[in-house]
């Protein structure tokens, strides 16, 4: 019994797991609304993170990083097999072609924020779109040899579920309207959820949680909700808010508002010399604060002035086309006022992250899939079923609904899950989310969307604390107790959260 591996989204995860399934040998199946190129990805730009020595003092201080900057409630086990895994999927990158920045000893590093040394890899400010062209182009030479099966132009409905096994998915031709039924093993890799906040967001609209909210109705269960990471440096412009790279403050960018007729570079007097590369939840955490503390309002000021001329024309050439394009200032003699913005939704570094957890999940789906034909069950189910068959199920095409339903959404969100959080507010936002739930001509993707924001904010609610990027007015300290992962879940009737423990670290007593 031979199945293909389906993957919706085709992403830099998505591509991944594709490349990674290929590579092994089993065929897979990538669905996605667009083409790779396309794809939120592409507009990654600061750098991967990855230790090139491979030594384990560098690969501790990494795993220390990335545990710091997750609070205290990420896996210290998979973070440990994330950062022993980064300098492979780095060379591998180098292997297909991707452009980094070179030196004589290897690629050049910078150091980003929340890392205590150098140790991002970059392809001048456009790291996402050289890595995804690379990767791409190595899935494409997998489907020449019959491996891939691309699905541009569709869109994931739903799982194909049988006595809680998931057997397939139905995907719907973008264009005709036609749905398919697709048999096999799924994994998801469908991006964040930016398009749920529209206007307020670096990210693609197409990215509109989607996906994430039609399985949440099917039971899949959703972890960290609540953890809605916002850039510090953005400028809104139509539609969206432009992203003003992190590499910039990796340069000699600084952040300041005015105080007392002066500017104030209030994250160097918090953090010291280096405070402008914190994380980014202390970083915009500390924006608020300081706008407040001054008596104005968002936006600060990102003072690039300092940055010498070499490196605006070595790393930096595409950040200060897109501010004198969009924004009319040259950032080498003006400074840019800059405010946050939700940027992606918590889960890894980011490219790193991406590529990692598309390669992990795809070695889990092969090694659980040999499982499952062994499960007389399963087995038999399946061989009833051919690969692909057209479904009865039709219904309209679903467009992006900003004017109708998700804008009303993303309002309600934006007002509740901001940079700081009250009860007052999140009971009020959950309130007028189930107040929409009633109403009587939603379509089935928009209650999915709608339930998909009541599970975020009653994730928030049960965190009674402040924690990383999740700051609390009414609960401003960090409490032991809530060290655990919010778990939201569907029943059927109602959404419920509770918490679940971290996982212990296996190596603590090595060490």
């Amino acid at each position: 019994m031979k199945r293909k591996l389906i993957i919706i989204g085709a992403g830099l995860a998505g591509l991944s797991a594709a490349f990674t399934a290929a590579e092994a040998g089993f065929p897979c199946i990538l669905v996605s609304q667009q083409p790779s190129e396309r794809s939120q990805s592409v507009l990654a730009e600061g750098g991967i993170n990855g230790e090139q020595s491979g030594g384990q003092t560098a690969l501790q201080s990494h795993w220390k990083d990335t545990m710091k900057a997750g609070s205290g409630l990420s896996d210290p086990n998979a973070v440990r097999n994330l950062v022993r895994g980064a300098s492979e999927i780095i060379c591998g990158l180098m292997d297909l072609g991707t452009p980094f920045q070179m030196t004589e000893e290897g690629p050049a590093l910078r150091k980003l924020g929340g890392h205590t040394r150098p140790r991002t890899v970059y392809a001048g400010n456009s790291t996402g779109k050289a890595i995804l062209t690379a990767l791409a182009d190595a899935v494409r030479r997998q489907e020449a040899a019959g491996l891939v099966t691309r699905m541009d132009n569709h869109r994931f409905r739903k799982l194909i579920l049988q006595e809680e096994r998931c057997l397939g998915c139905f995907v719907q031709d973008c264009y005709t309207g036609a749905t398919l039924r697709l048999y096999g093993p799924v994994l998801l890799a469908s991006g964040g959820m930016s398009g749920l906040l529209p206007g307020h967001a670096t990210g693609t609209v197409k990215n509109d949680g989607s996906v994430t909210a039609a399985v949440f109705r099917q039971g899949v269960e959703l972890g960290n909700l609540e953890f809605i990471q916002y850039h510090p440096t953005t400028v809104p412009i139509p539609g969206k808010n432009l992203l003003v790279s992190e590499a910039a403050r990796s340069a000699g960018g600084r952040l300041f508002t005015e105080k007392n007729g002066a500017p104030w570079y209030f994250l160097e007097d918090l953090y010291g010399p280096e405070g402008n590369l914190v994380s980014r939840d202390r970083a915009v955490t500390a924006m608020w604060k300081a706008s407040f503390q001054t008596g104005s309002r968002l936006p600060v000021y990102l003072d690039m002035r300092g940055i010498p001329a070499e490196l605006w024309k070595e790393q930096l050439a595409q950040l200060k086309e897109e501010c004198e394009g969009f924004l009319h200032i040259d950032p080498e003699k003006n400074p840019v006022p800059v405010e946050p913005a939700v940027h992606y939704f918590m889960g890894g570094n980011s490219l790193l992250g991406a590529l990692y957890g598309g390669k992990t999940a795809a070695l889990a789906a092969m090694e659980d899939w040999e499982t499952c034909r062994t499960d007389a069950r399963y087995g038999e189910a399946m061989k009833t079923f051919p690969e692909m068959e057209d479904s009865p199920e039709t219904g309209r095409i679903q467009g992006i609904s900003y004017d109708r339903v998700q804008s009303r959404i993303g309002e309600i969100l934006w007002n509740c899950l901001g940079i700081v959080r009250t009860k007052e507010d999140l009971e009020k936002g959950g309130k007028e989310l189930e107040k929409m739930m009633e109403e009587n001509d939603l379509t089935q993707e928009e209650k999915d969307k709608i339930r998909l924001g009541i599970a975020m904010v009653r994730s928030a609610l049960e965190r009674r604390e402040s924690r990383g990027a999740h700051q609390r007015l009414d609960a401003p300290e960090t409490c032991r107790e809530f060290c655990k992962t919010t778990v939201a879940a569907f029943d059927g009737r109602q959404v419920t959260v509770r918490f679940r423990d971290i996982p212990a670290d296996r190596e603590a007593k090595r060490e």
